[in-house]
């Protein structure tokens, strides 16, 4: 079984946690802290802050009170920025090699599936362009 790619769960887990950190007056989180909550390597975590961070989605401070935080309000972070930020790939794959043209369902699958990705595609993107840092902490909280 193939592994489901993590990258944007992860990435709202971090934005997420910065959001409470926000709330409750801690302006930044290291990102040893911020894995602490993932339950994962700081590798992982500093590898996704980059791609936040270059994203425009948070900011880093150096020096003393080093650390990160939200670059915006997380009422104002939708999750479909957050997926950009991480994850360029398109959610579903064709065939890494052309299928067989001379069969009938290899000349035709390629043209059918992408007709039926692209729609689920853009439901997809709706859907998190339609929900917020905000909303994913909100939720988060009444579990």
């Amino acid at each position: 079984m193939m592994a489901a790619n993590s990258r944007l769960t992860i990435a709202t887990h971090v934005l997420t946690w910065l959001a409470l950190a926000q709330r409750d007056g801690r302006e930044v989180l290291t990102s040893d802290q911020v894995a602490a909550s993932v339950n994962t390597n700081p590798v992982i975590i500093r590898r996704s802050l980059g791609d936040l961070r270059r994203a425009g989605l948070v900011e880093v401070r150096r020096g003393a009170g080093a650390g990160w935080s939200l670059a915006r309000a997380p009422e104002e972070i939708s999750l479909l920025e957050v997926h950009d930020a991480v994850d360029a790939e398109p959610p579903f794959g064709l065939h890494h090699t052309e299928p067989n043209l001379e069969c009938p369902v290899g000349r035709g699958i390629r043209p059918a599936l992408s007709e039926v990705y692209g729609r689920a595609e853009r439901a997809m993107r709706r859907e998190l362009a339609d929900t917020s840092i905000a909303d994913v902490l909100r939720e988060t909280l009444v579990n």
